[in-house]
Order: C-alpha cells, then structure tokens, then sequence
C-alpha cells in the first residue's frame, strides 16, 4: 500500500520560522517533522511513499532525497509555488498513488497512532481517524456513529489528518486548487466514510508554541 504525506502548506502561521524553511523540516525532537513521519510509516510497513510540495519543495526534495537512507521509496508530486489545498493536492498526486487505496498522513501533525492499523481496504471511498477536540479547535470535525463518520451529529471530533482513501473519491474532479472536505462530505451523506476514535497523543503542529510543545514532549520520552 502506497501512502501520500501532505507537506505543500505554506506553514504561515508559523512564521518566522518558515520564512526560508519549509514548515516540514522545522524540527523536533531529533528529527524534522516529516522525517518523523517517514519513520512512522516505514515501521508500519509503507515503503513507496509520495510526498506533495509547493513553495520551497526543493529543500524538501534536497534534504530528504530519493528516501533510501529512511529505507523507503520517495517520489514527489510538485504543485509549484501555490498549493492547491488538501483535494487539489491529493488529485495531483494521483498519477504516483495508482488505482488502489492509499493512506494520507499530514506532515505537520505528530501521534502515535499505530499505522499499521491503517484498513488497507476501506469498506467505502475513506477512512478517517478522529481524535479528541483540541484546545484551538473545540467545535471538532465530524461524529462517529457506529463506525461511521457523518458530517453533522453529535459528540463531534476532530479529523487527525491520518486516513485512507480511494481514487474513486476524486472521480469527477479536475486539476487545480480545490479543497477535500466537500468530497468527504458528499460521501458521507451516502454512507461511504468509515471511521475510528484514538485517544492516544496527538500534535497539530499549527504555531510555533505548539512546535515548542511537541520538542518538549519528545525530548521527555527520549
């Protein structure tokens, strides 16, 4: 199973930090925030892996390479110096992900969600992993009622930036700047996202006080 990790946001709200960095190499721990994620997945079990990029992506391409030393297989869907948001951004890379189900993991987020629990056949167009509302993002995302991720109900929680899809999602899209939410969405209302809830940690690495917070974090488990 391939995976797709989202790295072209602009990064900010995290400035000055990703004035002359992109916001994927900002460090943590022992490691920058994508490399962290590449470790993930390699320990999952995911070894062809696709990375996104827009402004500064060839810093990332220069610092992470064809992704040998990570024991992976690195390709890279550039998006040019605008990103085209998260469905923009996923369709673009479509041509490196194949016909099959892949997953999505965010660049910018750090958990120890286990990977390799990751449904490598979906049972419908995505499957998202939701976790609890943070601080800054109290009114959450989506509900999980019996397995099933719904738009609008109660209890809502937070969509992780971990999940599966299936091409079909973007069936009927074309290329540029479009977001992913109204896909999801769409196919919620028939019954075709699938979900869980995990309780473990969790980082949005949105600002950098919250960078700060997962370096302390890490450091501490070191």
């Amino acid at each position: 199973m391939k995976a797709l990790i989202l790295a072209a946001g602009k990064g900010e709200r995290m400035r000055p930090l990703t004035d002359h960095t992109p916001k994927p190499l900002l460090r943590a721990g022992s490691a920058s925030l994508i490399e962290h994620c590449i470790h993930a997945l390699a320990r999952a079990g995911f070894h062809d892996l696709v990375i996104n990029h827009a402004a500064h992506g060839a810093l990332v391409e220069t610092a992470l390479g064809d992704g040998s030393r990570y024991n992976v297989r690195i390709r890279y869907a550039a998006e040019g110096a605008e990103p085209l948001e998260t469905g923009g951004g996923i369709f673009n890379a479509l041509p490196l992900l194949g016909e099959e189900p892949f997953a999505v993991v965010n660049a910018d987020i750090w958990s120890d969600y286990p990977l390799e629990r990751l449904p490598r056949a979906p049972d419908g167009l995505a499957h998202l992993v939701l976790v609890d509302n943070p601080l800054h993002h109290p009114q959450g995302d989506f509900a999980l009622q019996e397995g099933r991720v719904r738009a609008e109900g109660e209890g809502k929680l937070t969509y992780s930036g971990i999940g599966v899809y299936r091409p079909k999602l973007f069936e009927g899209c074309q290329p540029g700047k479009f977001p992913l939410a109204p896909l999801l969405r769409k196919a919620m209302v028939a019954g075709q996202v699938t979900g869980e809830y995990y309780s473990g940690a969790w980082f949005d690495i949105g600002t950098p006080e919250r960078l700060a917070a997962l370096d302390d974090y890490l450091k501490s488990r070191a």
